[in-house]
């Protein structure tokens, strides 16, 4: 076996990866971009706007599509048109990027973080049953990396308790669910509401950007008027406290240009997804996130798996991660416990109004969720998913460098002898 390329030696992978954005996608942005700046409109539901939020909702399976100006944006306006406000718990993983929180926070709301699923990195909608209280209003499930929650088992829990589903799908443009009737609904169009990002370095990107989809006429009117000033969208219906979360037509543009490519990206990453599954899995201590039977497509932000220290002799993924980059491997971590953040930090004696509203609510005391922190702080790995529009060999490469490191990971434990970039 070749010596370590973290001790000088050759890397299992030199040749550069897939570039993201795609070249091709850029040129054709330009194009359609120069198209928006010149034909007079360049904000405010104009016609490249329009187009794209119905052909995206038609890709996912919902109804309605209304375009905001960020990821974040969108789980805000959904979470206000859904009418979440002061005091109501809204459940969400904890381990997520720090908006799915945040944007609870944003409306008054108190996000009440529960466990993952080990095998999936989702929540776990045991664990969201249990978080339930009196105050509970709504669930976040997140896909995270693309990787999809289990929606049939949340759907069930929220309809026995009346609350609102809203999807986080930032991160799994395209992904696709068999649901209980065998119907295929996309990511997004399986709660109430479902919010993307369309931030850099998205599967599909305009630098930033985001949209809510739903099947619900009036909840997609309301959407429309709180990231747009308040303004009632049609005649006779009220207006609201509202913001600016609007889109321009540039952004628009870019969005259309990453559609025309789409499909065959999902089908290549989902495909070499599925190999690297098999590859990986064959390693011990590497346990890829499961894919439910029920995912028919999934559309990969990352490819993540659970990286096990112990079946590597005690070499932390700090090791790992620092040896496979070396390879010529990018990978990195995931994201921290979003509950160890000192936002959600509230004490009654700051918010003395919130005690008088209700005597009964706890100060915040930060979840006991073991498995949220092994997977974040100690297991899983993450590759972007630019790593995964290439060849079956250049995903083969991935695993080449893993069965590398776990045949050499005795010698993991010395110190490089060569500075990792």
């Amino acid at each position: 076996m070749a010596k370590l390329a973290i001790y000088g030696g050759e890397p299992v992978r030199q040749a550069p990866w897939p570039a993201w954005p795609r070249p091709e996608t850029a040129a054709r942005a330009t194009e359609l971009a120069a198209r928006a700046l010149t034909s007079g409109k360049w904000a405010g539901d104009g016609p490249m706007e329009q187009e794209f939020a119905t052909r995206f909702a038609a890709l996912q399976g919902a109804q309605h599509g209304v375009c905001v100006s960020s990821g974040t944006t969108a789980l805000q306006t959904a979470l206000e048109a859904a009418g979440i406000g002061f005091g109501d718990e809204v459940i969400v993983p904890g381990m997520t990027w720090i908006a799915t929180a945040s944007a609870v926070l944003s409306t008054n709301g108190v996000p009440v973080f529960a466990e993952l699923d080990p095998q999936t990195f989702c929540l776990d909608p045991g664990a969201a049953a249990g978080a339930i209280t009196p105050r509970t209003k709504a669930i976040i499930p997140v896909h995270v990396f693309g990787t999809m929650a289990d929606m049939d088992a949340i759907n069930d829990l929220a309809a026995r308790h009346h609350l609102a589903v809203i999807e986080d799908a930032a991160h799994a443009h395209g992904s696709q669910w068999r649901a209980p009737d065998g119907a295929v609904r996309g990511a997004g169009a399986l709660g109430l509401a479902g919010c993307f990002s369309f931030q850099a370095s998205k599967s599909l990107s305009a630098g930033e950007g985001g949209i809510v989809l739903t099947d619900d006429g009036d909840f997609a009117d309301r959407c429309w008027s709180y990231r747009n000033v308040g303004r009632a969208r049609r005649e006779g219906q009220p207006s609201v406290l509202g913001f600016n979360y609007r889109l321009s037509e540039v952004q628009a543009a870019t969005l259309l240009a990453g559609l025309e490519t789409l499909e065959g990206e999902l089908a290549t990453r989902d495909a070499n997804g599925q190999y690297l599954n098999r590859r990986l899995a064959q390693i011990p201590g590497i346990h890829p996130a499961r894919r439910d039977p029920r995912v028919v497509r999934q559309a990969y932000y990352g490819y993540i798996f659970a990286y096990d220290p112990l079946a590597w002799d005690g070499v932390p993924r700090s090791r790992f991660l620092q040896a496979i980059k070396a390879e010529g491997v990018q990978a990195g971590g995931g994201f921290p416990p979003v509950y160890r953040m000192d936002y959600w930090r509230v004490r009654k004696e700051r918010f003395p109004a919130a005690a008088r509203y209700d005597p009964t609510s706890p100060d915040y005391q930060e979840p006991n969720l073991p498995v949220t922190e092994r997977l974040a702080l100690e297991q899983q790995v993450t590759l972007p998913h630019s790593q995964l529009l290439g060849t079956r060999e250049d995903v083969e490469d991935i695993a080449r460098a893993v069965e590398k490191l776990y045949h050499r990971r005795a010698e993991l434990t010395q110190q490089p002898a060569v500075a990792i970039a």
